[in-house]
């Protein structure tokens, strides 16, 4: 198939999703339970539609970016999927569920509610496979070299036993070519004494034809006969149709496409990774000389600004205050100043409190020396 269906496949499955969303919000919980479950089947049929349709768009799409869109949606669908499966488990207290009434309702095959591996699981794993496999080559042939000899020691026979064998094998040849002349001889020995029996007749030809009739309808009735057979057990399911193990050329040709894609996808996503880091260097060779004269413009006008207002050059803000991204927010410089000023009266509170109980220990250590001085005092007078 080609992009452009691949994109009306992916709005049309947006547009189920979409739908169904605002149908499980609108939709209110049942009070029974036949309902109930009735409900969780069949938005859980419904999600899977919409998984597979999602997971074959992934699959196919080529365009990096949309591939990117579409894994998330393909994540969040199989995580919702995961979640309706667990309340029906909750709901019915078992892994196996009946929901043959709502598969008739919407008219699909019991073959829909099988969960497919989504096949990036092992495409985007191919090199790490590949590497495990490499590791695991290695270490079985590490294995088969370390390892002993496990096959059994061959004993060299006897000439005489040898010889011994090839004259039994020679005298058993011997004796059923000897068997079959033997054979050939009765047989015909055995047809003379019947014809000499029965006498020479002329040769009867209706008789040769009736005959020759007989053994042609009965072989013609038998092919018939087993094809109408074939034909009864092909219709009743029994057996698989003629061709069903042959494939067939659009599939061949499908199959060629979809590689040809895969390749193309490996192509796009590496272009489109080199291409995030060459633009990304090239706007910041281009670009960023620009942007870093026009942010420092910024700054020196805001300080110019601050000094207008209140006349002295307020300091730069701190890293923890949001350095410079505070003087280049959204915000006019008198609220940026009262901002600062808040902060730093804030300090200053922080700071004035902290004061008194650093101040402690200096006067205990002023009332020890004064007792200190104290007691040298009363030792003199004494």
């Amino acid at each position: 198939m080609s992009n452009a269906m691949y994109n009306r496949q992916w709005q049309q499955t947006q547009e189920a999703l979409s739908s169904l969303l605002d149908r499980e919000v609108e939709a209110a919980e049942p009070s029974r339970r036949a309902l109930l479950s009735q409900l969780l089947g069949t938005l859980y049929i419904k999600y899977l539609q919409i998984f597979r349709a999602l997971e074959d768009t992934y699959d196919q799409m080529v365009h990096p970016q949309k591939r990117r869109l579409i894994r998330t949606m393909l994540d969040g669908v199989m995580g919702r999927v995961l979640e309706l499966k667990n309340e029906l488990v909750q709901l019915e207290q078992s892994e196996y569920h009946y929901l043959d009434d709502v598969l008739q309702d919407l008219k699909l095959l019991p073959q829909q509610l099988d969960i497919p591996i989504p096949r990036y699981f092992m495409k985007e794993k191919v090199e790490e496979s590949r590497g495990r496999d490499s590791i695991l080559m290695r270490i079985l042939a590490e294995a088969q070299l370390a390892a002993p000899s496990l096959k059994p020691a061959v004993k060299a026979l006897p000439p005489e036993q040898a010889v011994k064998l090839v004259q039994v094998a020679e005298r058993a040849r011997q004796g059923r070519l000897r068997a079959m002349f033997m054979r050939c001889i009765f047989l015909q020995e055995e047809r003379a004494r019947q014809a000499r029996l029965l006498g020479e007749r002329g040769a009867d030809l209706q008789a040769s034809a009736l005959r020759i009739q007989k053994v042609w309808r009965g072989f013609c009735q038998s092919r018939k006969t087993a094809k109408a057979r074939e034909e009864e057990m092909v219709f009743l399911g029994m057996n698989p149709p003629p061709l069903f193990h042959e494939v067939s050329a659009p599939m061949v040709r499908a199959e060629q496409v979809a590689l040809m894609r895969w390749e193309r996808q490996q192509k796009h996503e590496s272009e489109y990774r080199d291409a995030l880091v060459s633009i990304k260097d090239e706007l910041r060779a281009v670009e960023g000389p620009d942007i870093r004269e026009n942010l420092q413009d910024q700054i020196r006008h805001w300080f110019i600004e601050c000094r207008n207002l209140t006349g002295t050059f307020p300091d730069f803000p701190k890293a923890e205050e949001g350095g410079s991204a505070v003087i280049l927010s959204p915000k006019t410089p008198t609220q940026v100043m009262e901002e600062i000023t808040v902060s730093q009266e804030e300090e200053e509170k922080n700071k004035k409190k902290s004061k008194p109980q650093g101040k402690k220990p200096k006067k205990e250590k002023k009332g020890k020396e004064s007792g200190d001085e104290k007691e040298e005092t009363q030792g003199k007078s004494k």
